[in-house]
């Protein structure tokens, strides 16, 4: 506020009030002029596309694209290509599932990778469309607003949170797919909607991904599913404070430190179940 105890004003709509302001640059700005990002909201000028990157909007989530989105695609391809060795060379898919599938008993006795290798299994052909479909709408964009790197470390500690969480929820389970990754992605979609709130476009983005979440996470919990909720409730927290920490002003200027908040996750999900 001024020296008078007013709202500041919109810097492009001096007769606009505004409590908003850009998360990169400070200057305040009114509903009109803010556009939701992974790490903030941001004025028009910060939002600009740079090359190779873009603003993250749910417009662009509903166009999809892989773009260069490296990481994107190759968790994409080899998740397929793991799903397809299971069917066409089965003896090296089932000697692939008997070393990567999480099960909690082998966890136990040591084998801890298999929280993250889990990942790259899935139970049947709905499971894979899914859990992929949801991976090339939701991660390209995602991938190309903060960088390469921090989208991996966010990848796949979402993924070993859900696993970890699997794992102490459910101490003799088994279970396989990329669904812990996937909520780490919705997470910090969510986040950035949260944060986005007040405009209208970060209203509608909220709403949403609150009904596509509601949806997913009721599924969990009805008779006759198999659906570990225990890895989506773990990917979802992973992703959420994992774009909390993007939105600290020493991340948003690092790469390194944004890489950094998903591998130090990572190592403290593997960590609790080395030491549990």
């Amino acid at each position: 506020m001024n020296a008078e105890g007013a709202l500041p004003t919109c810097y492009r709509h001096p007769d606009r009030e505004t409590r908003l302001a850009c998360s990169n640059c400070g200057r305040p700005v009114c509903v009109d002029c803010v556009r939701t990002a992974a790490v903030g909201q941001k004025c028009l000028e910060c939002a600009a596309p740079a090359p190779g990157s873009r603003v993250l909007d749910m417009d662009d989530v509903r166009r999809g694209g892989a773009g260069a989105a490296v990481v994107s695609m190759t968790m994409l391809a080899l998740s397929v290509a793991v799903f397809a060795l299971q069917f066409l060379v089965p003896p090296v898919g089932d000697a692939l599932a008997r070393f990567g599938v999480q099960f909690n008993p082998l966890v136990a006795d040591g084998q801890w990778w298999r929280v993250l290798t889990a990942a790259f299994f899935h139970g049947g052909v709905t499971h894979l469309l899914f859990n992929m479909w949801a991976l090339y709408v939701f991660g390209p964009q995602l991938e190309r607003e903060v960088g390469s790197l921090p989208f991996l470390g966010l990848y796949v500690a979402s993924a070993a949170l859900g696993g970890a969480t699997f794992y102490f929820l459910e101490p003799s389970g088994i279970a396989v797919g990329a669904s812990g990754a996937i909520f780490g992605l919705f997470g910090a979609w969510l986040f950035a909607a949260y944060r986005g709130r007040h405009t209208a476009s970060g209203s509608a983005n909220l709403r949403q991904l609150l009904l596509l979440l509601g949806i997913n996470l009721v599924l969990g919990f009805l008779p006759g599913t198999r659906i570990a909720w225990q890895a989506h409730l773990g990917g979802l927290v992973a992703g959420t404070l994992i774009a909390a920490a993007w939105t600290l002003p020493a991340l948003r200027r690092q790469a390194t430190l944004r890489v950094a908040a998903g591998a130090a996750l990572t190592a403290v999900a593997v960590g609790a179940v080395l030491v549990v």
